[in-house]
């Protein structure tokens, strides 16, 4: 195809062209873009003419015997001609100038000198001389990849090797307190396989980096090398761009987390100063400061965590709020009595109805308090049992405190006996006495006392009161006191009769142990008395013993 032939059809199609300009097509070469084509011409659109205009430059480049210096632009009618020789290259016609903005030839002239310098470059890295510098760079930078992969081989094989010579001096098995969670061997094994781990992926970056350079020396790669940086390039930039976008927020979280540091050292020197004594409220008792430290820490955090929420990566995502949705959901639904002992755990702080080591009486539940936490109240009772009671089971029943008064006072035991009425209640009186301040801590001051707290039928109620200030001594001293009792009436030769029974006394034993009576006694025999005599007589009657 000749010059002038070239220009008849460029003519041709150009009194053909569409009015409407289609979007511009770069005109790629050697992995560059050199210029955009923006007009159609005729049925060849610009991604066409593109195309072809970057495959003639592609043929010249590799035609070592084209005239490409210098570059001729010959004028028409109706387009201005780009030639390399006889080889034309681009027409540029009207609607290229108009697209461009500037006259055709002065379009055409830049055109030209852009495309003289792309010629020549290329021309100039597909010599000889430059293929003997690429292949020499490559080389280079194989040697370079080999040295880098053997010297990380060699450096992680010595820190496996010292890894091993470690285990059990350096690295020492994971432990619970008692509990071995993870043995040294596994702990080294652990390392290890993050080693190698490491390794890997060192050896793929050491790769990725000399295919990208290797490539970057050949012309005709050029443009995957520049392919592949510009997608590490991409990756950094995005990473960067985020870390630098998220430098304000993460400053705001160091921020508020060392604020809500010092606000719970704050909070613990506070407590732990009422705790002690060193510091007093009016109205602020010191056995509420343990249990109000634990709320305002809560308080504290929540309070961080909320504020610290917004700020952290993704927390507006839609599948966070479903699933903050759905344990919000599960945890009012599920947390009804939780939330109920924990309310009772509170209440029963503040209004002080117990504390740990106290003798109390739940219910049914008798023992000494070993724990109270906001949800359940552990209690050991009298016979080594320990028993968990749900706070809200605690606050709904009466509670009965026997140490609480012992604190500043003494508490009062007390027991009920039935006498005969033909005992004198104060010999009664004095045996009970008695036998309380025989008994192991009872107090002698305040001074037992008695009272009389029933006249029934057959007998008199007597119920003794003492003090004792050892509340969880109270199983022992009931059963020391009772003891005593026993002791006392039997030696008084006073006989119980609890609750009652009847007896026909004339021929039956007295109802006292034998070790109090004397060793002369004998069960008295039935005395008979006749009619005609009665109660009056009753001397004159007949007496049979056994």
């Amino acid at each position: 195809m000749n010059t002038r032939l070239f220009q008849l059809m460029a003519a041709c199609l150009l009194s053909a062209a569409p009015a409407a300009a289609a979007p511009g097509a770069p005109v790629q070469f050697d992995g560059k873009t050199l210029l955009t084509i923006q007009a159609p011409v005729g049925s060849f659109s610009p991604a066409a003419r593109a195309q072809a205009i970057g495959e003639r430059l592609q043929k010249l480049s590799e035609d070592p015997f084209a005239k490409i210096d210098p570059l001729t632009i010959t004028e028409s009618e109706f387009s201005s001609d780009i030639n390399a020789g006889d080889v034309p290259i681009v027409a540029i016609t009207e609607a290229d100038a108009r697209a461009a903005g500037k006259p055709r030839q002065a379009l055409a002239a830049e055109y030209a000198k852009i495309l003289q310098a792309a010629l020549r470059q290329s021309r100039h890295e597909h010599s000889f001389q430059q293929t003997v510098i690429a292949v020499g760079l490559a080389l280079l930078f194989t040697a370079i990849l080999a040295a880098v992969l053997r010297l990380l081989q060699i450096a992680f094989a010595r820190l496996r090797l010292r890894l091993e010579a470690w285990r059990g001096t350096r690295i020492q098995a994971v432990r619970l307190q008692k509990l071995e969670l993870l043995t040294a061997q596994r702990v080294v094994w652990m390392l290890s396989s993050l080693a190698t781990a490491a390794h890997a992926a060192l050896a793929l970056v050491a790769l990725y980096f000399y295919a990208s350079l290797v490539l970057s020396v050949f012309p005709s790669t050029r443009a995957v090398s520049a392919a592949l940086f510009s997608y590490l390039n991409a990756g950094l930039s995005a990473a960067g761009g985020a870390v630098a976008g998220y430098t304000p927020n993460f400053l705001i979280i160091i921020l508020i987390a060392v604020l809500t540091r010092y606000a719970l050292k704050l909070c613990r020197y506070l407590f732990d100063g009422i705790q002690s004594g060193m510091l007093s409220i009016p109205g602020f008792y010191r056995e509420w400061a343990g249990p109000t430290y634990k709320i305002a820490r809560l308080l504290v955090l929540a309070i961080a965590a909320a504020v610290v929420f917004p700020y952290i990566p993704g927390h507006d995502a839609p599948g966070l709020r479903g699933i903050s949705l759905f344990f919000g959901l599960l945890f009012s639904l599920g947390s009804a009595s939780a939330v109920g002992n924990l309310v009772a755990g509170v209440l029963l702080t503040y209004t002080r109805a117990f504390q740990a080591g106290d003798r109390v009486q739940i219910a049914d539940t008798l023992g000494d308090v070993t724990e109270t936490t906001l949800l359940a109240t552990h209690i050991r009772t009298v016979k080594n049992e320990d028993i968990t009671v749900p706070n809200s089971l605690v606050l709904a029943s009466h509670i009965v405190n026997f140490s609480s008064c012992c604190r500043g006072g003494a508490l009062i035991l007390h027991t009920s006996v039935t006498i005969g009425y033909d005992a004198p209640w104060r010999d009664v009186h004095q045996f009970l006495i008695s036998a309380a301040l025989s008994t192991t801590h009872i107090l002698a001051d305040p001074a037992p006392f008695v009272l009389q707290t029933a006249l029934d039928d057959f007998y008199v109620k007597y119920q003794i009161n003492a003090y004792t200030s050892q509340a969880r001594e109270m199983v022992n001293i009931y059963g020391e006191l009772h003891q005593n009792i026993q002791d006392k009436f039997n030696a008084a030769g006073v006989e119980i009769c609890s609750p009652h029974f009847s007896a026909l006394r004339d021929g039956n034993r007295i109802a006292i142990p034998g070790d109090y009576l004397p060793k002369t006694y004998k069960a008295p025999g039935f005395r008979v008395f006749s009619p005609s005599h009665g109660a009056a007589g009753a001397g004159d009657g007949a007496q049979f013993g056994s």
